[in-house]
Order: C-alpha cells, then sequence, then structure tokens
C-alpha cells in the first residue's frame, strides 16, 4: 500500500467515525439524554460481571484522558447512574459502580446505540 492508499484509507476512517459519532450524539441525547462517551462508560460497566471498575480501567477502554473521564463520571453519578467508591484494599483507588437506574438508561439506550452503528456500518461484497 502507497502512502495514497494510507492516507486515503485513513481518511475514510477519520469520515466514517465523525458521521457515526454524530448520529450517535444526536440520537442518544435526544431520545435518552446521553452522550456517546456516557453511554460507552455504562456500556463497558454492564458488560462486566461486578458492574463496578476502576476509573483507570475505565479511562484506557473509553480512551479519555483521567481528568475528562472524572468529569464525566461526576456527570453521571449526579444523574443517579453510578456511585463512586473507596477502593477497600488501596484507599487511593476508586471504584465506579453502575446503580439500577444506569442499567435501565443503558438497557433502553442500548437498541438506539446498536440501530445507529448498524445503520453506519460499512457494506461488505
Amino acid at each position: 500500500m502507497d502512502d495514497v492508499d494510507v492516507v486515503a484509507s485513513w481518511r475514510e476512517l477519520l469520515a466514517r467515525h465523525a458521521v457515526t459519532w454524530c448520529a450517535l450524539e444526536r440520537e442518544l441525547g435526544d431520545k435518552h439524554d446521553l452522550g456517546v462517551s456516557e453511554f460507552e462508560v455504562l456500556d463497558h460497566m454492564c458488560e462486566s460481571e461486578s458492574g463496578k471498575h476502576r476509573v483507570q480501567e475505565l479511562a484506557d477502554v473509553v480512551h479519555l484522558s483521567q481528568s475528562a473521564l472524572s468529569r464525566l463520571i461526576s456527570r453521571l453519578e449526579k444523574a443517579g447512574l453510578v456511585c463512586r467508591d473507596m477502593c477497600v484494599q488501596d484507599r487511593r483507588g476508586v471504584y465506579v459502580t453502575i446503580t439500577d437506574a444506569g442499567r435501565a438508561r443503558h438497557a433502553e439506550a442500548l437498541p438506539t446505540h446498536r440501530a445507529v452503528l448498524r445503520a453506519k456500518a460499512p457494506v461488505h461484497h
């Protein structure tokens, strides 16, 4: 693959990401009062058996800085969708746990999220 192909592929990826992200922001925001990153945090938390994660684990999977994630968690906590707890073994560590309300909001938003992804997915021939 030459540079022209690599750059074209990169630009196609960026364009697809932007279109999908904007559609997700609009649909999740309008229908469920959630941003994409907020949904991603809830989605990852629902996928784990315990429903709780260390803040650093979440930062790694949702690709946000620690400070941006901390602000996002504060918004989710204020909305009653997650709560923060100190780690018993490591007093410096903080766990974020999804609440029943968080699970319910995620369950309501999940079909919207997946429908947007399906609609924006590339067509394979």
